[in-house]
C-alpha cells in the first residue's frame, strides 16, 4: 500500500469503517435492550446504563472473560436471579459474539470493495450463515473472533494472505467496540433467561 500510495486512502476508508460499526453496535444494543425491556417491563435505557460498567470495562481489556466479573455483577443489579446470571454471564462470554459478528461482517464488505471484488449476494449470505456458526468457537479473548473466522474469510470469500491480513489489522484495531458490544448485549441475554425461568416456576 505504501509503494503504490494508497496508505491514506485505505486509512481514510478504515475510519468510516470504524464510525460505522460503532453506530451499528450501539443500534444492536438498542434492539437487544428494548426486547428484553419489553419482556421485563423495565426501561431499556435504565437496562443500558446499569451495564456501563461492563461496557467499559470491556472497552479497555477487550476480552470478554476478562469482564465475566464486573458483567456478572451488573446483570444482577438488572434484576437476575444469582444462579441465573451465573450460568448466562460466563456462557454468553463465550457464544455471545454479537459485536464481533457484525465486525467481521462489516470489515469483510469493506476490504472486498477496496479491493475490486465482486460479490455476489448468496455467497455473502452462506459467509454470514457460516460465520455465525465458526463465531461460536472464538475464544473470549483479544482479537479471538477473527482467528477464529479466518478460515470461513478465505474459503467462502476467497481471501488471499494479503486481504487476511487487513482484516486482522482491521479487526484489532476496533476490537473494544465489538467486545463492549457483546458483554453488554449478555445483560439483555441474562433478563430474558431470567423472566423465562420465572414463567415455568
Amino acid at each position: 500500500m505504501t509503494v503504490t500510495g494508497q496508505v491514506a486512502a485505505v486509512l481514510a476508508v478504515f475510519a468510516k469503517i470504524i464510525i460505522f460499526i460503532f453506530l451499528i453496535t450501539l443500534t444492536m444494543l438498542l434492539i437487544q435492550f428494548t426486547i428484553a425491556g419489553t419482556i421485563s417491563r423495565q426501561n431499556p435505557l435504565k437496562m443500558i446504563k446499569t451495564m456501563l460498567p461492563a461496557y467499559f470495562t470491556a472497552l479497555g481489556t477487550s476480552s470478554s472473560a476478562a469482564t465475566i466479573p464486573v458483567t456478572y455483577k451488573q446483570v444482577q443489579e438488572l434484576g437476575v436471579k444469582e444462579e441465573i446470571a451465573g450460568f448466562t454471564v460466563p456462557l454468553c462470554a463465550n457464544i455471545h459474539m454479537t459485536g464481533s459478528t457484525i465486525k467481521i461482517t462489516a470489515c469483510a464488505m469493506a476490504i472486498v470493495l477496496l479491493t475490486g471484488g465482486n460479490l455476489e449476494f448468496w455467497q455473502f449470505v452462506g459467509f454470514v450463515c457460516m460465520l455465525g456458526i465458526s463465531i461460536v468457537a472464538g475464544p473470549g479473548v483479544p482479537g479471538g473472533a477473527i482467528m477464529a473466522s479466518l478460515g470461513v474469510l478465505q474459503k467462502i470469500l476467497g481471501f488471499n494472505e494479503q486481504m487476511l491480513g487487513l482484516m486482522i489489522a482491521l479487526y484489532i484495531a476496533m476490537d473494544s467496540f465489538g467486545t463492549a458490544c457483546n458483554v453488554t448485549g449478555d445483560g439483555a441475554i441474562s433478563v430474558i433467561v431470567n423472566k423465562i425461568a420465572q414463567k415455568k416456576k
